[in-house]
């Protein structure tokens, strides 16, 4: 599970050849969830902060988020996203 970016205590990652629709999995403090690429929560839970974080974020890297999904249904390494700041 590669991480491609971490801030304020959360851990962003996005797997190889994982299941659509495009996403990555935010882990923070024993919680997880699955995050669409619009901020729409899949699967699981963060606290409400870390999930409006996870959401600024996404929203200031969609494109990028994008391109790592293609290149990891490709095999391709994937690239580190700026953290939130």
């Amino acid at each position: 599970m590669p991480v491609i970016s971490r801030f304020y205590g959360i851990l962003i990652a996005m797997y190889f050849n994982d299941h659509n629709p495009p996403h990555f999995h935010a882990k923070y403090s024993g919680y997880e969830a699955l995050f669409a690429f619009d901020g729409t929560i899949l699967e699981g839970e963060l606290p409400k902060r870390a999930a409006t974080f996870v959401q600024e974020w996404i929203g200031m890297h969609k494109s990028e988020l994008e391109e790592n999904w293609r290149r990891a249904k490709a095999g391709e390494p994937l690239n580190y996203i700026a953290p939130l700041e």
